[in-house]
């Protein structure tokens, strides 16, 4: 291959792509912008809302109810009059208004508990949407942290394709001036080759991690975006001697979300078992309504007159007499009477206490009972398995920072003696003693070492900060 058929190649790896002046994404700003705008975020957070509404409904439950009825028909044939009773086969219209209302006065505190239940659920719902939050924070700063591994070896390998491109053009003068033999430019050649590849491959591991970074955003895949990269000697770490397992498994115990879910879901299920157990015994409320009724037909007296009508007569002494009573008739005019009056004349009242026993139901109110207590059950075994899981994930964490910095230090000093033993095969190389593919392997042998420091301090870095966030730091870069 000559260097003029590279040309391409090496046109693809220094152009990069152009992008319009724009705001740089630091992890507190992807972290911030995931909070609001993650869907599972967002429906953790309905979900906490549904919570709310039900505690509230349960809160104005302890209040008296109040209904309002009204009702109206119209009847035909024979039926009975609604007000007066009496058979009718007359076709008719009637009304009816009622107002009732009810009120617990005692019901063993089932109402109380079911409040305080809803309460708990409520904070625990909030707890979850915390964990949640928690869960994207820890994803989004490791993939955060792959995206600046990437970037770190994308360097890597630029400056490696520069190296080999600067050995290249002297070596071609080399060779055109008939000091060295065309062998050692075909082997940078092919080296410059796989350097640009190498190169071309860790920016598409850079894309290819900012896309997993928009991902978690819920960010438009295709739109522009870059990431602000601090030095990695700027990121503050906490003295590994603060770190110490039992320390932040304790820390961790009254920090992190899920173990107060657990604590709140606990707290809200005692509450729940007392609500049932109270529903088992008797309660007592209080009731009243207040009603009346309209009928079309319904009729009033609205006039009078009184008749003195002979019941007969009697003869006396030839003569005839007429016989009337001692008080005249009276003739009534009938009228329709008027809503108005019907709904007073109608109206009624009633008040009173009700009792209520539950003798059989099916054994249903004991079944909610002991339900509520297997639920304790359960929710105490599942907080004890997450207790368990929490206390195993730090000792691991902790025992991955220690390999993580041995595997960091190992790389430092691989990469100091690569550097050192470049150097010298340069020279040897430059004054010709070293041959064009032991320089290769040499040069080849300090990429690797760079890459793998890169790659273990990342490493290194972000296990720091996983034992951080346990400790209830949260995620600092």
């Amino acid at each position: 291959m000559h260097v003029k058929s590279l040309l391409p190649v090496l046109a693809i790896c220094f152009c990069g792509f152009s992008v319009d002046a724009q705001k740089k994404w630091t992890l507190k700003d992807c972290v911030e912008y995931a909070m609001a705008n993650n869907i599972s975020v967002k429906i953790t957070e309905v979900q906490a809302q549904l919570a709310q509404v039900t505690y509230i409904q349960s809160k104005f439950s302890r209040l008296p109810n109040a209904q309002f009825t009204g009702n109206s028909s119209l009847n035909s044939g024979n039926n009975q009059d609604p007000i007066t009773f009496r058979q009718t086969t007359q076709t008719y219209t009637s009304a009816g208004l009622q107002l009732q209302s009810s009120a617990d006065i005692f019901n063993f505190y089932s109402k109380k508990n079911t409040i305080a239940a809803n309460n708990w659920e409520v904070a625990a719902a909030r707890a979850n949407i915390d964990k949640l939050k928690n869960d994207i924070a820890l994803s989004i700063a490791n993939v955060y942290l792959q995206v600046l591994l990437a970037k770190e070896q994308e360097n890597v390998t630029l400056v490696q394709v520069q190296q080999t491109t600067a050995q290249l053009t002297n070596t071609q003068k080399l060779v055109d001036a008939g000091s060295l033999p065309p062998l050692n430019s075909t082997q940078l050649e092919a080296q410059l080759a796989v350097d640009s590849g190498n190169y071309i491959t860790a920016k598409g591991s850079v894309v290819q991690n900012i896309l997993n970074l928009k991902a978690y955003m819920n960010l438009d895949p295709g739109g522009v975006f870059e990431v602000d990269a601090p030095s990695l000697e700027s990121i503050p770490l906490d003295p590994i001697a603060d770190l110490q397992p039992e320390n932040v498994y304790a820390l961790a115990l009254k920090n992190q979300p899920l173990q107060r879910y657990n604590e709140l879901k606990l707290k809200a299920a005692e509450k729940k078992k007392a609500a049932a157990r109270g529903a088992m015994y008797p309660s007592l409320s209080a009731f009243g309504s207040l009603g009346s009724g309209y009928n079309n037909q319904s009729q009033q007296i609205v006039g009078s007159t009184p008749i003195l009508t002979p019941l007969g007569s009697v003869s006396v002494g030839g003569t005839n007499y007429d016989v009337f009573p001692s008080q005249p008739f009276t003739n009534y005019t009938y009228g329709k009477t008027t809503f108005p009056n019907q709904l007073s004349d109608n109206f009624s009242q009633s008040a009173g206490l009700s009792l209520s026993v539950p003798l059989f139901n099916g054994r249903s109110l004991r079944s909610n009972y002991e339900r509520s207590k297997l639920t304790i059950s359960s929710l105490q075994l599942q907080k004890a398995q997450d207790d368990q899981t929490l206390k195993q994930n730090i000792f691991q964490a902790y025992n991955a920072v220690l390999i993580a910095l041995e595997k960091f230090n190992a790389s430092k000093r691989s990469v100091d003696a690569s550097s050192l033993t470049y150097d010298y095969a340069q020279k040897r190389f430059d004054v010709g003693i070293l041959n064009t593919f032991d320089l290769i392997s040499t040069q080849n042998n300090l990429l690797r070492a760079k890459l793998e420091y890169s790659i273990n301090r990342f490493d290194y870095v972000f296990k720091m900060k996983v034992l951080e966030f346990y400790k209830g730091n949260g995620i600092r870069l």
